[in-house]
Formats: C-alpha cells, structure tokens, sequence
C-alpha cells in the first residue's frame, strides 16, 4: 500500500514539474510578447498586429495550466470558514466532498469540451492565419489533467471511508437530478432557486471551491431545465477568462512579487518609517500608508499584504503592538485599498461592463484616501491609551538618504498611473512596463535579485491567476445563464421601484456587496452580479465610476471582515497570527470604513470629481 502511494506521488510530482515549467514559460513569453508591442509601437511605429492575438492565444493555456496547479497545490479559492468549526474527522469528508464535486464537473464537462475543441478546427485566426485548435485545445488539455489531480488528490487526501462517501453522496444527489428533470423543467425560473441559490449555496458553504460551485450548478441548470446546448457553457467560460484585458491578472501578481524580491518595498517602508515612525502609533501609519502605495503597484492584495506584513510586524510587536491589533488593521488596509490602481477588481469590472479602465483608475485614488484617513482616526484614538516603546526621531539626514533611496520605488505608480491615463499602453500592457522597470531597479538600483526564486515566482503567479481566472470563467457563465432566463430583466423592476430612487438603490447595492463579498469573495461577486447591476444604475442617473467605487468597497468590507471574510484569514495566515486574536479589534476599524464608504456613496465627487 504504501509503495504504491509513494509511487502516486512520485508521478503526480513528475507531471506537476512539467506543468510548472510550462505555466512559469508561458507567464514569461506574455511578458515579452506585450513589451515587444509597445516597444515596436511607442519606438518604430509600426504595431506587431500578431502580437495581442498570440498574447490571448497563449492566455487561455496560461489559464488553464494555471488551474491545473491551483488543483493540484489546493488554491482554489473556497470558503471555509464553517468547516473550519467542525471536528477533524467531519473536516476530512467535507474536504473530500470539495474535490469529489469538483471531480464530477470535470467529467462531466470533458465531453462538450471535446466537442467545443473539434468546432474550433475550422476557424482560422486572422492575424497569424493559425487553426482556432491551437488556442482551443487548452481547454481539454487543461480539463484532463484536472481529472488527474483531482482524481490523485482524493486517493492521497482522503481515507477512504471519506471518499467513498463523498462520491456516494455527489453521485446520489446527481442521479437524483437526473431523474427529476422531467419534473424541474416546467418550473420555469424556480429552477433559478434550486440552481443558483439551492446547490451554490451547498456547494460554497460545504466547502467546494467556488468556481466549481458556480461551474456545477450552471451546468446542471442548463442540462436539465434548458434545451441550450451543455457545449455553450464551454464558449462562455473561455469568453469570460480570456478576455485579454484580464491578462493584467497574471502580470501584475508578478509584478507584486518582483517588488517584494528586488527590495522596492521594503525602501519605500523604510522611507515612511523615518519619516512618521517616531509618533505615537507611528508605524500603524506607516502600514496604512504603505498599503496604499504597494496596492498602486501589484494590484493584488495577497501580494501586498506578503510584501508589508513581514517588513513591519516585527518591529512594532518589539515596540509594544499588541499581534491582534495589528492583523485587525492589515486586514482593513486590505479593505480600504481595493480601489487603489492597478486593483485586479477594477481591471475585472472593466472587463465584464464596459466601464474604462483608464476611468476606474483614476476615480480610485481618493476613496483610498477617504477611507484611509478613517482608519488613521482609529489608530490615533487607540494609540493614546496604547503602552507603545516610541523610538527617537529619525536625522533629517536619515529622511532624506531613506527619500533617495525609496524614490526609484515611489516613482513606479505614478509610471503605471501616467502610462495607462495618457494612452502610452493599455492596463494590461502597462504591467509589462512595470515588470520591466522594477527587474532593471533591482538589478542596477538596489542590488537585490534572487534568479532563484524567479521560477518559483513565476509558477506561484500561474497558480494563483488561475484559480482567479477559472472564477470569472464560472461566474461569467452563471451570469449569463441568469440573463437567459428573464432574471435581469426582473432584477431590474425591482431595484428600479425601490423607494428612495437612487439612494435607495444604492443603500441595497452597499448591503448586497457586502454579504455577496464575505461569501463569495470579490471578483465572483463582481462578475456575476456586475452586469446585471451597472445597467440599473446608469438608468438611474448614477455615474458607473461612482457606482464601481462603492461596490468595490462594499465587497472589501465583506471580503476582510470576519467571520466568513477570506481576505481577514488570508491576512492571518500572511501575519502568522491566530485569527481569534483580531476578532475584537477589527470591528473599530469595520465601522470607520463603513462610515468612509456611506461618505463616498453619498458625495459622487470623491470617484468622480477628477475625471
């Protein structure tokens, strides 16, 4: 038994070594073919037409293999906060379920998946002149090596009692579908009920990741209450996580994680710690600050909270800081930054409305400020009752050399900024810009690149985009299942007679946001619920920036505070310190936030006043 368990292993490592390289390669030839782009562009003037259609031809594999990994390294976003409370050998079978669901769709999809991939053949590209298979084979190559994961992760994790019950159960709850599909399809739109509410709901709150929650119940909506064809589920999932705008995705995780290596995020720490340090919770400012600058970098909040939490933590536990009060406030940073450019929501958001990006980045700066001067009157309060160590204040002459040498850092968002708002590249090339600048600073400026890590770096940012990209592939899907059916329409005639006109609408969009955030995590809720929502609110006379600044705050607040919040664990377990210990000191700074975003719902001018 054993032998054969370690040989498992030995072979699913094997194969997840060569998807790694693969994915690692595949975020590196993105990199290049975008910088390739603007350089013959913005250089020579002459635009490499083959260039954005070979960028979204590599994107689906690059989203694909990334899955895969996610799969395979147990990333799939997924709330787990109610599984958490149970008993460890309850824990066992739900982790089980998670992937006996997840293993279920796969094979239930790989055939539309074929079908979709053989359509594809005919089709040629128009600039390279390539057959669509090329492109179009990620999907089945991605899907069959899922099943393997799957499959291999169910055997290795699970006892097996564990896993017989939990493919007994997902087969009896199938099977019991299936027969009722006589009965389920002259429902009519209650089936939205039993789909979208009844089995997401089991899946989410089970544990299940949510893209194959989302992925499963659109599936069986389709297949048993429709006559539309299970294989257009394919095309839509490809339409929503390969939009190349998305590609931002992937590269501007990287870019977090380069600025963390080279060393730019600990100069621009530095810099703020000399400079407020030595007041009263002055590293507290420094965090938030600090999280406002590092979000307008990578975009992604994992890789700024990874980037700041390390560098600070340390010496404001050793100055007095209590560890709860500090993940309370990392948390909320996380919160409050959401909107800061080049946030991966806002670029999501752009991507499933319409909205501009270059208009979403702009309007994101000061409700950022907004929020964070809330969060600095909490820490001012707290901290005069707080017994910290202040240390002396820094020279003038430390300020000024910690200024130099933060400045190259400092000055990479406003490059992003000008680049994206000025039409020099678009958000997803501007990243490439980005990747670019902070490789040479670390090489020739701060003397602090680690090739070693790069591979890891690169694998990591596969990973981690493809469990956000199969998300939005999902979630666009169970998005337009719900317009097929005249939900839209429906929601529509309900938000619109809401009393109160506009403010009232946007009162029920804040508390919506909020819950949908705290269960489904940001970008899901925003791509499902997205455009179904921005359509009501331009007919309502509400500015789509303005609308985009509120939802985005409101799904963080959701998102970063306990005790469904992912995001308030994810800063847990990047601080390394027990989640219970920032239960209570959270809530001061949730309601500061929630007094910041009624003051930008209620004043359009803080999105909008420099558009």
């Amino acid at each position: 038994m054993l032998t054969r368990q370690s040989t498992q292993g030995r072979i699913e490592n094997w194969l997840a070594g060569i998807v790694e390289i693969c994915a690692a390669l595949l975020v590196a030839s993105e990199v290049v073919v975008l910088l390739a782009g603007i350089v013959a562009r913005g250089l020579f003037g002459h635009p490499l037409i083959w260039a954005d259609e070979l960028a979204e031809t590599l994107f689906l594999w690059l989203a694909m293999l990334g899955a895969t990994l996610a799969l395979h390294r147990g990333q799939h976003m997924r709330m787990t906060a109610l599984v958490a409370r149970l008993p460890l050998a309850q824990r066992g079978f739900f982790d089980a379920l998670a992937v006996a669901a997840s293993l279920l769709f796969l094979v239930l999809i790989a055939a539309p998946v074929a079908r979709w991939t053989q359509a594809s053949i005919a089709i040629t590209t128009p600039a390279m002149e390539i057959s669509g298979v090329w492109r179009a084979a990620a999907f089945p190559v991605g899907i069959g090596l899922m099943i393997l994961f799957a499959v291999s992760a169910l055997l290795r994790r699970s006892s097996l009692r564990h896993c017989m019950l939990a493919l007994a159960l997902v087969s009896v709850i199938a099977a019991g579908l299936y027969l009722l599909q006589p009965m389920l399809q002259p429902l009519g739109n209650l089936n939205l009920l039993i789909f979208f509410v009844g089995i997401v709901g089991f899946c989410v709150f089970s544990g299940v990741p949510i893209a194959f929650a989302f992925a499963l119940a659109t599936l069986a909506y389709l297949g048993l209450t429709t006559r539309v064809p299970v294989m257009t589920l394919v095309g839509r999932m490809d339409e929503g996580m390969s939009h190349l705008i998305l590609l931002a995705v992937p590269l501007f995780v990287f870019l977090g994680q380069l600025i963390e290596m080279t060393g730019m995020a600990a100069a621009m720490i530095r810099f703020l710690a000399n400079l407020i340090g030595h007041l009263r919770g002055g590293l507290s400012y420094v965090l938030i600050g600090a999280m406002y600058l590092v979000s307008g970098i990578s975009g992604a909040k994992a890789a700024d909270m990874a980037a700041i939490a390390p560098a600070l933590f340390p010496e404001m536990i050793a100055r007095g800081a209590k560890p709860g009060e500090l993940v309370a406030l990392l948390a909320a940073t996380g919160a409050q930054t959401e909107t800061v450019p080049p946030s991966i929501v806002l670029i999501t958001i752009g991507s499933v409305t319409g909205v501009s990006i270059a208009a979403l980045f702009t309007g994101g700066l000061l409700p950022g400020l907004v929020l964070a001067i809330g969060l600095c009157f909490v820490v001012a309060r707290r901290s005069r009752k707080a017994d910290i160590r202040l240390p002396p204040r820094a020279s003038g002459a430390d300020i000024r050399a910690s200024l130099v040498s933060a400045l190259p850092a400092l000055a990479l968002p406003v490059i992003i900024r000008y680049a994206v708002v000025r039409g020099i590249a678009t958000a997803t090339e501007v990243s490439t810009l980005g990747i670019a600048y902070s490789m040479l600073a670390g090489l020739l400026i701060y003397r602090q690149f680690d090739w070693r890590r790069l591979l890891p770096m690169l694998v990591d940012t596969a990973a981690l985009s493809g469990a956000i990209l199969i998300i939005i592939g999902a979630a666009s899907s169970m998005a337009w299942g719900l317009t097929q059916s005249g939900f839209s329409h429906q929601l529509a005639q309900l938000m619109t007679g809401l009393p109160g006109g506009a403010a009232g609408f946007m009162a029920v969009s804040v508390v919506a946001f909020v819950v949908l955030g705290s269960v489904l995590e940001g970008i899901p809720a925003i791509v499902l619920f997205g455009p179904l929502l921005f359509p009501i609110a331009r007919s309502m006379g509400i500015h789509e920036v303005h609308y985009a600044m509120v939802v985005v705050l409101a799904m963080g607040l959701g998102l970063f505070a306990p005790p469904f919040g992912v995001g308030y664990y994810a800063a847990c377990a990047i601080s390394k310190i027990d989640p219970s210990e920032g239960i209570r000191p959270i809530w001061g700074y949730m309601v500061a936030l929630l007094a910041g975003l009624a003051l930008i719902a209620a004043v359009p001018w803080f999105s909008i006043g420099f558009l």
